[in-house]
């Protein structure tokens, strides 16, 4: 230890500011100690440090008081970081367009990424973001219910934040609640987006579709988080799903390269296992419908050969059967 108080790790002083700084743009209140006890330094090189990006431009404000901390907000100006005005709102927006529509492989990091993004973003800056959002219409879409973006943010700054989180909640049935949380995770599946949650009333966890839920807001006060009894927020939602709905073993051959299926194949399926440098096979456990599986099948563009399940192979034929018919139709029409 030095002699004002750090440790060995925190005298790399540029990288300790960098790492205060991804901190501080979480969206939530840190008090001095956590600060100190994460970058492993004393409470007087918190506060220096905090001096530091103050002097460069980043408005940091402290509260006083036992539960005091510090807090990174919205400026006069955007801070000095690599970005300038015009590559945030591209960000932003891009982030806001991926994050509404579940668009495969936007996962849960592009949102936290949205939500340090628009803290910081000064006033100006938002409301040209949220003018480019409704002004623009786009021509595809993912596959689930559209999502605001703004609830995605206020989830996942609870979670990240540890805030319970109270909101409203329309289930599959169309019966309407009020919900108060503890959120774990957000996960994505690439049509929908889902929140692994404490559900505080039922005291149990919880998994809720972002797209049923209304008015999301933190309520400021802070938990410790319970550990998730699969310790993975992918595994428990799988289970979820899984739970009461027929599942497939699925085992199909592609005659296309690994990296050709991967990049096609839907976000809930896979891995692949490459079989040479022309062909790859998919086995893996479905949970949804047959005929949303012979549909994506059917267009990854390469040829592919169904070895289970039955209800698969039966589901591909009958639907072949209908396309040729229709070819065959159309052929008749023009004679």
């Amino acid at each position: 230890m030095t002699t004002d108080g750090t440790t060995a790790a925190g005298t790399d002083t540029p990288a300790r500011l960098f790492q205060l700084l991804s901190l501080l743009q979480t969206p939530r209140e840190w008090p001095g100690a956590e600060l100190s006890e994460r970058l492993g330094v004393s409470r007087r090189t918190v506060r220096r440090d905090i001096d530091r990006l103050r002097d460069l431009g980043y408005p940091v404000r402290a509260s006083q008081g036992a539960a005091g901390g510090y807090r990174l907000v919205a400026g006069k100006a955007m801070p000095p970081l690599v970005l300038d005005d015009e590559e945030a709102v591209a960000i932003a927006v891009g982030l806001r367009a991926g994050a509404g529509h579940a668009v495969e492989g936007v996962e849960e990091a592009s949102v936290r990424a949205l939500a340090k993004l628009e803290q910081v973003l000064p006033g100006r800056l938002r409301h040209r973001v949220s003018a480019l959002q409704i002004a623009t219409t786009p021509l595809t879409s993912g596959d689930g219910a559209s999502i605001a973006p703004e609830t995605l943010t206020v989830m996942a700054s609870a979670a990240a934040g540890h805030e319970r989180l109270r909101f409203a909640y329309r289930a599959g049935d169309g019966t309407a609640s009020r919900r108060l949380t503890e959120p774990y995770r957000l996960v994505s599946t690439g049509r929908r987006w889902y929140l692994v949650a404490y559900d505080i009333d039922r005291e149990d966890w919880r998994t809720f579709r972002v797209d049923r839920v209304s008015e999301p807001f933190a309520t400021g006060a802070r938990f410790v988080p319970r550990e998730l009894p699969k310790g993975d927020a992918a595994a428990f939602i799988r289970d979820s799903m899984w739970r009461g709905r027929p599942t497939y073993d699925l085992d199909v051959t592609f005659a296309a390269p690994a990296e050709f299926v991967t990049a096609r194949l839907a976000a809930t399926l896979g891995p692949v296992e490459v079989l040479d440098d022309r062909s790859c096979r998919l086995r893996c456990r479905a949970s949804d419908s047959i005929e949303w599986l012979a549909v994506r099948l059917a267009v990854m563009d390469c040829d592919f050969t169904v070895h289970g399940p039955r209800e698969l192979v039966d589901c591909i034929g009958d639907m072949s059967k209908r396309l040729s018919r229709s070819v065959s139709g159309a052929e008749r029409s023009e004679k």
